[in-house]
């Protein structure tokens, strides 16, 4: 197969250089995707490698996630063009780039970020941990105290979970887990007059990868476990000569195709798509830098990995384990200033929830507001004799979810109680199988998702008894019902006791768990019914208000734009003349700025210490402002393979505090990053601007809001 390019070469004239003569050759209207995704991660990259604003424990984390999400884009994203290239299928993306070309310049991009996040973690990151007495150690740098403590715990805890594996005529090459950290190592053939034998061994994913030792009182000492084994990888072959060695990673492709049109049982099928990734096609070979020719090549024929694919790495393999050194005790001077989520206003002192939601509704900005309220609002339900019924969708819940415990106590309660599991939540399949099984054996009705659609929708429905009758409540959101995740992504959830958005609610469970259709909706837009009309309806509408000289503006607040319809409309409505600010995280395949078509179109990204996860969409509407929360992004697969809700904010008060939170990220200088039509993410330019950090501005409004309502409690009481 052709390559396009030579990588060693390339990396030596320049990366941009290539990049721009490929990158929009074919259409100039969208970006690529998956380039678009790595230009996030870029961003990501910016942060660690941001010494004037991030502390130096900050720092490790963003490097960390660096790593971790090109893990999944290989598993999942460079894994999906693999399996379109060796299918035959050779059709362009949207940018022009067939499936090959696609791979080629993925393995570009990544191998030049890569010799960054390297060159950041050796020549900025670990001279700073050193300065602050955080060290992590190579064994030549070891005192003989550290030697004593690392001898020790090789024998006591090390050794006895080693597992040698060697490669001969009547042992054949071992299955290689996915992301599993391993050493391959030559040995010396004194049997045979035969080349020299190769074996590998795993580094335990059941012990520690970063082993804290012994050190000087102000001093913090790691090792990492890959270097204690190497120091002693001759114990695990004696009577071998050891002729070389080095670590090596693999990522293998997860996404081995879920067959739900045939499979009799969805969690069954769900169960057995699990087991198949660990023989999922090696798509990407990490290697320890300096690895010696033969054992690179012996690794690249069993593995059959493309020479591209291959990445050679100045540095520790996979980096993910900065995270365990980020979260060490005792350094919070090294990190943000610690940020507690703050008590919504409108529940302070209140105990009965329910009378609070149903005098008005109640808006939730996590985390800048605690996701104690969500939690509470189960448990209360559960445990109210008025309470008749609990319905839920639950897409990604954290490992030990008080809310899922709440609606099992709700089920042995005596309650009715329908919780929508998705078991295609990626990679939290099998978290959500042991959930789903839990509350199955509390008396819960657990229904598995559906054929064909994951449902991504956040919702959330109380049934109760009172004196006027049945009432609804419900709590509908942009993130997941997750306690752990709502500490660290900025989502928005509202409460409601309005009995429309009750009846949409009803509909929507009848729908998930029977075969009703979705015939009259009174405020809720869904997915894959009528989320698309109605986005296509409000962009069209802000069109034709330009055309007839009238003020015409849209503001959309996502995490990724890539659907080209959306896009599309977007650009006719540029041209009819509406302003269109995009506050777009991650992906964004429109391209702003080029004239004619989207001189109109504003682009910002912001990457932050939360995780920009909220979506909020805005329609000027000839002055009476339209605007909605929903859990869909802009992308095919929001709006065409999911099950997803848009729903609209009525209530005025609510309505300029989303408002507000527009116009502070709209007006970031500090971590907004604006999209340029050749695909560049630059600063801001703050000249004539006050400075703002708007995660920064949220966390000072949440606890000024919080003291002012206690203050106003205090007083009332009095």
């Amino acid at each position: 197969m052709k390559k396009l390019w030579d990588i060693n070469l390339l990396l030596d004239v320049g990366v941009d250089v290539f990049m721009k003569k490929f990158e929009y050759k074919l259409n100039t209207n969208y970006f690529n995707r998956e380039l678009s995704w790595l230009e996030f991660n870029e961003r990501v990259l910016n942060e660690a490698c941001n010494s004037n604003t991030n502390p130096i424990l900050e720092r490790l984390k963003f490097l960390s996630i660096v790593s971790s999400n090109l893990d999944e884009f290989f598993m999942v994203r460079v894994a999906s063009l693999f399996d379109q290239m060796l299918a035959g299928y050779n059709e362009p993306d949207i940018a022009g780039f067939t499936p090959r070309e696609q791979i080629d310049l993925v393995a570009l991009r990544v191998h030049k970020m890569i010799k960054d996040q390297y060159k950041c973690y050796n020549n900025s990151i670990i001279p700073a941990l050193k300065k602050e007495n955080i060290i992590i150690l190579k064994p030549k740098k070891l005192n003989e105290k550290q030697k004593e403590f690392i001898d020790k715990f090789y024998y006591n805890t090390v050794y006895p979970v080693l597992t040698p594996m060697v490669v001969d005529r009547s042992r054949p090459f071992p299955l290689v887990l996915n992301q599993s950290l391993n050493i391959a190592l030559l040995l010396e053939n004194k049997e045979e007059n035969e080349g020299p034998i190769f074996a590998t061994v795993q580094v335990p994913s059941v012990l520690d990868r970063i082993v804290e030792l012994p050190g000087e009182d102000d001093e913090k000492c790691f090792i990492l476990l890959e270097d204690i084994i190497k120091m002693y990888i001759k114990t695990i072959f004696e009577g071998h000569n050891i002729i070389t060695m080095a670590c090596y990673r693999i990522t293998r492709n997860t996404d081995q195709g879920l067959n739900e049109e045939e499979a009799d049982d969805l969690l069954e099928a769900i169960q057995q798509y699990i087991k198949k990734r660990k023989w999922g096609m090696v798509i990407r070979l990490e290697i320890e830098k300096d690895m010696s020719t033969e054992l690179l090549e012996i690794l690249i024929r069993e593995f059959e990995v493309p020479r591209e694919t291959v990445y050679e790495i100045n540095g520790p393999l996979d980096l993910t384990f900065l995270m365990k050194v980020q979260s060490i005790e005792g350094y919070d001077h090294l990190r943000y200033p610690a940020y507690v989520p703050q008590p919504v206003p409108e529940l302070i002192g209140k105990e009965d929830i329910f009378s609070v939601i149903s005098q008005k509704d109640i808006l939730l900005h996590h985390p800048y507001q605690t996701f104690y309220p969500v939690i509470e609002f189960v448990r209360q339900a559960a445990n109210d004799p008025d309470v008749l019924a609990i319905k839920q969708t639950l897409y990604r819940v954290s490992g030990n979810s008080p809310i899922v415990e709440a609606l099992a106590q709700a089920a042995e309660n005596g309650k009715q109680v329908t919780v929508l599991v998705e078991l295609k939540a990626r990679f939290d399949e099998q978290n959500n199988i042991i959930w789903a099984k839990r509350l199955e054996m509390a008396g819960c009705h657990v229904i598995y998702g559906l054929v064909g659609l994951k449902t991504h929708c956040k919702i959330l429905l109380v049934v109760r008894r009172e004196e006027d009758g049945i009432k609804r409540y419900v709590h509908m959101s942009t993130g997941n019902y997750n306690d752990i995740t709502a500490k660290i992504y900025t989502d928005l959830g509202l409460f409601t006791a309005n009995p429309y958005f009750g009846a949409d609610a009803s509909a929507i469970f009848n729908m998930l768990s029977g075969y009703s259709k979705l015939n009259k909706m009174y405020k809720l837009a869904v997915a894959p019914v009528t989320l698309r009309k109605k986005f296509e309806k409000l962009i069209r509408q802000e069109a034709v208000n330009a055309r007839e000289g009238k003020k015409a503006r849209i503001i959309a607040n996502l995490n990724s734009l890539v659907d080209e319809g959306i896009i599309n409309e977007l650009y006719k409505a540029s041209q009819a003349g509406v302003e269109i600010d995009l506050i777009v995280r991650g992906i964004c395949c429109l391209r702003p700025g080029i004239e004619g078509l989207s001189e109109r179109i504003r682009v910002k990204s912001i990457v932050g210490r939360f995780l920009e996860h909220r979506r909020i969409y805005y329609f000027y509407n000839d002055g009476e402002e339209l605007v909605f929360l929903s859990s869909a992004d802009w992308m095919g697969r929001n709006l065409n393979r999911r099950v997803e809700i848009l729903f609209p904010i009525e209530d005025p008060d609510i309505k300029k505090r989303l408002m507000r939170i527009l116009d502070a990220c709209l007006k970031d200088t500090e971590k907004g990053r604006m999209l340029d039509k050749d695909g560049n993410y630059l600063k801001v330019s703050r000249k004539g601007k006050e400075r703002l950090n708007c995660q920064e501005y949220f966390c000072k409004l949440a606890i000024e809001e919080a003291q002012k309502a206690v203050l106003e409690k205090t007083e009332k009481d009095l």
